[in-house]
């Protein structure tokens, strides 16, 4: 399996300046968010929301360089993607992120929630400097996004009537929001046609389906150790993804599992077995893989490149994760 950082060849040397500058972004004028965003930054994670805005600039460039614009842009993907993981880590009360304690962990829930209300707020006051309306609208949406999908998995948790549309739009809002509006916004500020525009955030948004219901996955067939979290922590806390609700077609028993709670010993080894039992994963692959297709279709539409050659092989590396 090709690691995300080596697919990233062609914007390596951004990915250098965008690490560093990200802590400069967030300033030091309050040393304990300071602290909280130097651990962030630091704790390192793949960068792939921030590359996938280098990749798009470039190939959306092709005969000059990208502009000091899309490279603020990347910054601030990557400000609102940490944000929301911030709050996140506080919802789920996550000890462990990336292989690091959580913020929260660290600094109590009230410094994590602060944090990210922070970095949320700089992102929005980065994003305003960029001086482009349309830019501004495009991830202005992605924070109401990621603060549905919280809400709506809040709400959903262990309701067995949840559907595949439901779970979907939530991957959206979650996940696959950021990535689509981003990609969006770098061709925006590369001055691309509104019907290229269109197909970058048809890329984006498919994309990152594929990438949600791929993470969905491993929740059931990874280990701790590769997870960087528990193995089955989102069944355990009653968000019912792919794997679940396919299985639930099959395993009427899960359903009774899963209402109460794993109240009962031995509950959620049940479930997970009876999830391994049923054709819940290798459907959950199919749909995963139908999304990494269409994303690939629409990001062929721009001009050939290595960026643009890399935002196709991305999408192979999504579903690599799975073998």
């Amino acid at each position: 399996m090709t690691p995300a950082t080596s697919l990233f060849s062609p914007v390596e040397a951004d990915l250098q300046i965008l690490a560093d500058n990200l802590k400069q972004l967030v300033g030091n004028r309050h040393p304990i968010l300071y602290a909280a965003a130097e651990h962030l930054f630091g704790a390192g994670g793949k960068r792939i929301r921030p590359a996938i805005v280098l990749l798009i600039s470039r190939a959306t460039m092709q005969e000059q360089d990208i502009t000091p614009r899309h490279r603020r842009l990347a910054e601030i993907t990557e400000m609102i993607h940490t944000a929301s993981l911030v709050h996140d880590d506080v919802v789920d009360e996550s000890e462990i992120r990336r292989g690091v304690p959580t913020v929260h962990s660290l600094f109590g829930n009230r410094i994590a929630v602060l944090a990210g209300d922070f970095l949320f707020a700089q992102s929005s006051w980065y994003l305003a400097n960029l001086d482009s309306l349309e830019v501004v609208k495009l991830l202005s949406e992605v924070i109401m996004d990621l603060a549905a999908g919280e809400i709506q998995q809040g709400l959903n948790r262990f309701d067995t009537t949840t559907s595949l549309d439901i779970y979907t739009q939530k991957s959206y809002y979650k996940t696959a929001s950021l990535i689509a509006n981003s990609s969006k916004a770098a061709g925006v500020l590369s001055n691309v046609s509104s019907e290229i525009a269109e197909h970058l955030y048809s890329y984006g948004r498919h994309l990152g389906l594929a990438f949600q219901i791929v993470d969905d996955i491993l929740d059931f067939t990874s280990s701790s150790d590769t997870l960087g979290k528990p193995a089955g922590s989102d069944l355990k806390s009653g968000n019912l993804t792919a794997p679940v609700l396919f299985a639930l077609e099959e395993q009427p028993y899960l359903e009774a599992l899963i209402e109460r709670e794993f109240a009962q010993q031995g509950d959620l080894e049940q479930a997970m077995n009876l999830i391994q039992d049923s054709q819940g994963i290798q459907r959950s692959r199919e749909l995963a893989t139908h999304h990494a297709k269409i994303a690939v279709e629409h990001i062929e539409v721009i001009p050939p490149s290595q960026s643009r050659q890399t935002l196709i092989n991305l999408a192979n590396y999504v579903l690599s994760r799975l073998y």
